[in-house]
């Protein structure tokens, strides 16, 4: 299942990582980042994979639709937080 904007937003509040940050670490444009997480873009599977990817690198763990929706937890980080430059 691919990840939801929800999650991404959710991600992304778990790490304190900025669309900048994200943008960094996956390689994608900000403007491709900000239109998934509202709404404005579904992305297309190859970029939620590489976004999902990236965040379970940093450490976040998806949790599947349960009865009480989609989420994201932390686990120990694998990856920091990108570096500004």
């Amino acid at each position: 299942m691919p990840v939801t904007s929800a999650q991404v937003r959710m991600a992304r509040a778990a790490l304190d990582w900025t669309v900048r940050d994200l943008a960094e670490a996956t390689g994608l444009h900000r403007n491709t980042i900000n239109n998934i997480e509202v709404g404005r873009y579904a992305g297309d599977p190859k970029t939620l994979q590489v976004i999902e990817r990236t965040f379970i690198t940093a450490g976040v763990e998806f949790i599947d639709e349960n009865g009480g929706g989609p989420g994201v937890r932390l686990r120990k980080p694998i990856m920091q937080k990108p570096q500004n430059k």
